[in-house]
């Protein structure tokens, strides 16, 4: 278990092109599909990596997308 505190991050300051691939270019695992949306984006940091987290818009169960240098 990580004991670094996640640090939150401002996703809507991102600018609304960006913001909008986030949104649709997901891998949900519960529904062992890409690209089906999420919705509820949270955006933050924990040890160095920035995570988006929302809510899969077919299922409703969480997913994440940790973003690499070629995404920031």
């Amino acid at each position: 278990m990580s004991t670094e505190e996640r640090i939150e991050r401002n996703f809507f300051a991102r600018d609304k092109e960006e913001q909008q691939a986030f949104l649709e270019q997901t891998w949900c695992d519960h529904c062992q599909e890409a690209d089906l949306g999420m919705s509820n984006p949270l955006e933050y940091e924990q040890e160095g990596t920035i995570f988006v987290e929302g809510t899969c818009n077919r299922c409703g169960q969480p997913v994440y997308t940790e973003l690499t240098d070629d995404d920031i």
